[in-house]
């Protein structure tokens, strides 16, 4: 079972919590999930297109959206909010109304009642914890036609340097340019997924390479209750 679902959606409400927080009716639930799809794309392009990020650990590791009557609060995890609060012509306020137009866009053709848009930004502690910057790490090693087994085990290196107790590298595709697809995977630690107490981040990341699109999973085991 542990292979079979996603480490985040078991352990919802154990260690685990929602990612967005509103609720909806079943009819108008799809058109929410579109909303929050919208907004998601909107701060990644946003953020791809005007900002020339320096280091993978600069980007964003999620977004939390919180549905309120009349309002929406985003909250942008990032391992660097500099780049939007010390901007002196773009900031997080420019990032509001580019999202804000996307999202009017979207509510027009959905007929939904526009809302206010509340943007803010937390930096994180532990860039080398968090699945996503280690994925975008390996994407960037690949399309830069690095090995992918030395990519691999250099991000399973920086995970060393926080307390983490276990981690998983898997990428599948034509990997190395091979005509014939496979699945390479590497392991450093415990990664008990089957544990429903073990606390584990998780992330799927697709990478697109002048051979193909490769996929990226990593889980990392953090603790356990």
């Amino acid at each position: 079972m542990g292979q079979k679902i996603n480490p985040l959606g078991l352990r919802l409400g154990e260690n685990q919590k929602h990612r967005s927080l509103w609720f909806a009716e079943s009819k108008s639930y799809s058109l929410g999930l579109q909303e929050d799809e919208k907004i998601r794309d909107c701060i990644k392009k946003y953020v791809q297109k005007n900002w020339r990020i320096s280091s993978v650990f600069e980007g964003i590791a999620h977004i939390e959206i919180q549905k309120k009557i009349d309002l929406i609060q985003i909250i942008i995890h990032m391992g660097s909010p500099k780049l939007l609060k010390e901007s002196r012509t773009r900031g997080i306020k420019e990032l509001e109304i580019n999202v804000q137009k996307g999202l009017n866009s979207v509510n027009w053709k959905l007929n939904i009642a526009i809302t206010k848009l509340n943007i803010a930004i937390t930096k994180m502690t532990k860039p080398y914890r968090h699945p996503n910057f280690l994925a975008e790490y390996i994407a960037l090693q690949l399309k830069n036609r690095v090995s992918f087994r030395k990519a691999m085990k250099k991000a399973i290196q920086l995970t060393k340097q926080v307390n983490t107790k276990g981690i998983q590298v898997q990428l599948a595709g034509r990997i190395g340019g091979k005509e014939i697809a496979r699945v390479e995977w590497i392991r450093e630690g415990r990664v008990p997924l089957q544990t429903i107490r073990a606390k584990i981040d998780h992330c799927s990341f697709p990478v697109r390479t002048i051979h193909g699109v490769l996929g990226i999973k990593i889980w990392i085991f953090v603790d356990e209750q």
